[in-house]
């Protein structure tokens, strides 16, 4: 029996990867070092020479003075909370908290289940609806052309990922369907969708709908959008679905049958996880993107973080302090990001010990 080669160090791989001749070892310095003096430059702008309190903003002028963070100081509140009115803020923070303990509690997997997820949910966006209108709580009412900010954002992903992952499993069935009435329903549907742009099929919601409708069916201009929304998203996750049904032998439906199972018991003890697992990969990327492109609604009108934070640095002192606030955004937009695909390699790696 042949010994198994011996296991390489961290140092080994990297000096037979950045070293392994003279010219590669002179790249790799030329780059470390390049790299070494652009994070000194950040780290000596943004931190050692940076102001920090508001009270402090004429620092900013100054030329020896680096990031002038006062702006996220002075500003914050309107970076996180939009138009929406000052005195109400402790709402929309307790708001977005309710969404973002909703999602937490979502991925523990003592909640995986059909009874405590939708449970989980009604409570979570109930919550969120009743502290952001208050009207129904005795509160003063504040209308969703004033939602805006950090809860805005949550608020838009976490919907129109619940709305859209369900619709998304349905237009597949129904692609894979043996009726040819469902099934070219919806294949016109998804290949009509998806050949457009998402901002193209919001724009659509948000301004050519309440023309051609009725006034009583138009609806609330952020329900329109996150119709439109969800379905984009549901039409391009109907395809990723598509591939986790191509990627499971036919022999499987069959034995389900052959065991007494009936069609939908079959579909869903040993189909459907099945897909679920070939399709996690591609679904973490969908969601995570559709986290990045609730950015977009800023063009239609509705007032999200990142017209929040143009707000905040386009008007009197501030217009100049631009790139401190879109970095202050950017690293909103990394955490949930980065949380986001933290939590589906721990998924694929739970299921990967389950398979075991």
């Amino acid at each position: 029996m042949n010994a198994a080669p011996p296991a390489i160090g961290a140092f080994e791989r990297l000096q037979r990867r950045a070293f392994r001749t003279p010219l590669d070892g002179l790249v790799t310095l030329v780059f470390v070092a390049l790299l070494a003096g652009l994070a000194w430059q950040a780290i000596d702008w943004g931190v050692l020479r940076a102001v920090w309190r508001a009270e402090d903003v004429a620092l900013c002028r100054e030329a020896a003075s680096g990031a002038c963070w006062s702006i996220i100081d002075a500003r914050h509140r309107l970076i996180l909370f939009g138009l929406y009115p000052f005195d109400e803020h402790w709402r929309s923070t307790s708001a977005a908290v309710a969404i973002i303990a909703t999602v937490v509690l979502s991925c523990i997997p003592w909640f995986w289940t059909t009874r405590r997820l939708v449970s989980l949910w009604i409570a979570g966006f109930a919550t969120y609806y009743l502290l952001m209108d208050g009207s129904l709580l005795g509160m003063a009412q504040v209308t969703t052309d004033k939602w805006g900010g950090l809860s805005l954002v949550l608020f838009l992903f976490s919907t129109v990922v619940l709305i859209g992952m369900p619709t998304g499993l349905g237009l597949a069935l129904m692609r894979r369907s043996r009726l040819p009435v469902l099934r070219l329903v919806a294949s016109l549907l998804i290949d009509f969708i998806r050949s457009l742009p998402l901002l193209t099929t919001l724009f659509t919601a948000a301004v050519v709908v309440p023309i051609l409708l009725p006034d009583w069916l138009q609806g609330d201009k952020i329900w329109r959008i996150i119709i439109a929304f969800s379905l984009f998203f549901a039409c391009y996750q109907a395809e990723v679905f598509r591939g986790g049904f191509q990627a499971i032998p036919s022999g499987q439906f069959e034995a389900g049958m052959a065991l007494g199972l009936g069609k939908w018991q079959a579909l869903g003890l040993i189909i459907l996880p099945q897909v679920f697992r070939h399709a996690l990969p591609a679904t973490i990327n969908m969601v995570v993107v559709t986290f990045k492109e609730t950015a977009v609604v800023i063009i239609i009108g509705l007032f999200d973080l990142l017209a929040s934070a143009q707000a905040a640095f386009g008007t009197g002192d501030w217009v100049a302090y631009y790139m401190e606030t879109y970095i202050f955004v950017a690293l909103i937009y990394w955490a949930f990001i980065t949380s986001l695909g933290r939590y589906g390699e721990f998924v694929k790696d739970r299921m990967k010990q389950d398979e075991h």
